[in-house]
């Protein structure tokens, strides 16, 4: 299976359902009230981390996700179907990004953690919602608002216990095939490992997760080599073995820009409980090397073993050691668990209990390049876009809208004359002012 732990996608939720135009006819009741259903509410797009996948290979050939559209509303006050949810399976250790601002949205370490990526649009209104005292039969009802689109980075850290880490050919792949049932790719050349390779040591009744992955070099925290892609496995490890290869010349310079390298990257790498791991001991004029090494480890205050993971000299003492390693150190925590984003119907709701109590914002008009001038309002643009103008009153309730919020009056102020285009969300109209309707408007009614 290829490993890939950094894809881009795109992710759609599904478009609200029209709200209904309808009235009450039955038998003897020729002229009965309004009493079209609302629309569905769109289905989300929703990320989950779940157990037994470790690689965002799949996305490599699927990038785009769109969530179930919903059914609209019909007469009789019958609410339309609610769009179906696209849920999309991750591996746990997915950390996942707005593309464009790059702040974090949710990091979802435990399996069945779920983060709502895209929320479906509101489904419109039907036009039984719309009577008053002065209005028995309204004739427009809203349509659904489109759901939410982002752009998201997935980038996936592995959830391992142990982290292997070491120059490349150091023998870190052999070590992890000697102390767990993995069986990793072995060679004698720089390199062998390209992706994470995954091992699990079981002691009694537990099991230690242990990840060996490509080969760190000097300049790995620029990137250099395999670089980032390398250090960002390492970030959520309980403890790491720093392993050294006894047959290179200079132990302790390859252990010095190890932890350079860490200090350099950040995430606390270099504050990581580690043991420091003499690899091998069976080749020729190795002893000295590993009497140098384990002076240097006294000398750091480290634990240091000497091992051969070709004829297991030693593997059996630093397996002990790995477990009183792991029950000591406590996971590393997530950078965040869930975005605030999450909370947004509890926002929406607290928006809308203090509607009637706040004061509109102006509307901001920006003359375009061809003359038009487009009228700027994240509230007026929300509502214009949810008229259906199909229906008979809708031009009547748009006007009511530019009344409200002082439409006419900003556009004369920002040069605007009769004739011009205006632009209100995807609506496009001429300007003639002195032409909304005069009635009073209600400025606390809801949208």
């Amino acid at each position: 299976m290829k490993f890939t732990d950094l894809v881009r996608i795109n992710v759609k939720a599904g478009r609200g359902g029209n709200g209904a135009l309808s009235f009450r006819r039955e038998k003897f009741i020729p002229k009965g009230g309004p009493d079209g259903g609302d629309g569905g509410k769109g289905g989300d797009v929703i990320l989950k981390a779940v157990g037994g996948i470790v690689t965002l290979a799949d996305f490599e050939y699927n990038r785009r996700f769109q969530a179930g559209h919903a059914g609209h509303g019909s007469g009789a006050l019958r609410y339309g179907s609610k769009g179906e949810d696209l849920i999309i399976e991750v591996p746990c250790g997915t950390l996942v990004k707005d593309e464009s601002t790059g702040k974090i949205l949710a990091d979802l370490v435990e399996p069945g953690q779920v983060f709502i990526a895209a929320k479906g649009g509101r489904g419109g209104r039907g036009n039984s919602h719309f009577t008053s005292s002065t209005r028995r039969a309204p004739r427009f009802a809203e349509k659904g608002d489109a759901g939410e689109e982002r752009n998201l980075i997935l980038e996936l850290k592995l959830i391992a216990d142990i982290g292997l880490v070491g120059f490349p050919n150091a023998g870190k792949s052999s070590i992890l095939a000697a102390i767990s049932g993995a069986k990793p790719k072995i060679a004698g050349y720089p390199f062998t490992t390209l992706s994470p390779n995954l091992g699990v040591l079981a002691v009694d009744d537990e099991q230690i997760v242990i990840a060996d992955v490509p080969g760190l070099i000097e300049g790995a925290h620029e990137d250099k080599g395999l670089g980032l892609q390398f250090l960002r496995h390492i970030e959520r490890t309980r403890a790491l073995l720093h392993v050294i290869d006894l047959s290179e010349p200079d132990v302790i310079n390859n252990l010095e820009v190890i932890n350079a390298e860490f200090k350099a990257y950040g995430a606390d790498l270099e504050a990581r409980p580690h043991i420091i791991v003499g690899n091998k001991i069976d080749l020729a004029n190795t002893e000295s090397n590993a009497e140098i090494l384990k002076a240097e480890a006294e000398r750091l205050n480290v634990e240091c073993f000497i091992v051969s993971a070709v004829t297991g000299q030693g593997i059996n003492e630093l397996i002990k050691a790995i477990v009183k390693l792991v029950r000591a150190a406590p996971r590393p925590a997530g950078v965040t668990s869930l975005d605030d984003s999450n909370n947004n119907n509890l926002i929406e709701l607290q928006a809308k209990n203090n509607r009637r109590n706040r004061k509109l914002e102006p509307v901001n008009i920006a003359k375009l390049s061809d003359g038009s001038f487009k009228v700027e309002h994240e509230e007026l643009e929300r509502a214009v876009g949810r008229i259906n103008f199909d229906h008979d009153d809708a031009l009547m309730r748009f006007s009511r809208l530019l009344k409200r919020f002082s439409v006419e009056e900003a556009l004369e102020a920002a040069g605007a004359r009769e004739g011009d285009l205006i632009l209100i969300a995807d609506e496009e109209f001429e300007f003639e002012p002195d032409k909304v309707m005069p009635d009073d408007i209600d400025l606390n009614a809801e949208i």
